[in-house]
């Protein structure tokens, strides 16, 4: 079974950066589709990037575009997202998932039955 965890999440301030880590261990990230969602107080769960296998195809939600960045290292078996220029609305928990059978595009379209990683808190606040 996948297990991801999380990390890198913390406080910064408007305009600052963060690059989160999703550890993934149990099988091998070359078989998945890995995707970074994200949870505001209060809101429900939204696909923020996705990453096909290889890394060649990856999609963002139109609210991260030119911000954040997803990237994988498939010989470290970790996912990465390097968000700049951070706003106070990117303040959320934020979760890696992966999936074997979905495209990148529709993982990202839905919060689906995928294995999920436990979460790291992301605040953008001055």
């Amino acid at each position: 079974q996948l297990q991801l965890v999380e990390s890198g999440g913390g406080l910064v301030q408007p305009g600052g950066s963060l690059r989160l880590s999703c550890a993934a261990s149990g099988f091998s990230l070359d078989y998945y589709t890995i995707g970074w969602f994200r949870q505001a107080p209060g809101k429900e769960r939204e696909g923020v990037s996705c990453s096909s296998r290889s890394g060649s195809s990856t999609v963002y939600a139109d609210s991260v575009k030119g911000r954040l960045t997803i990237s994988r290292d498939n010989a470290k078996n970790t996912v990465y997202l390097q968000m700049n220029s951070l706003k106070p609305e990117d303040t959320a928990v934020y979760y890696c998932a992966g999936d074997r059978l979905t495209t990148t595009q529709a993982m990202c379209a839905r919060v689906g039955s995928y294995y999920w990683g436990q979460g790291t808190q992301v605040t953008v606040s001055s």
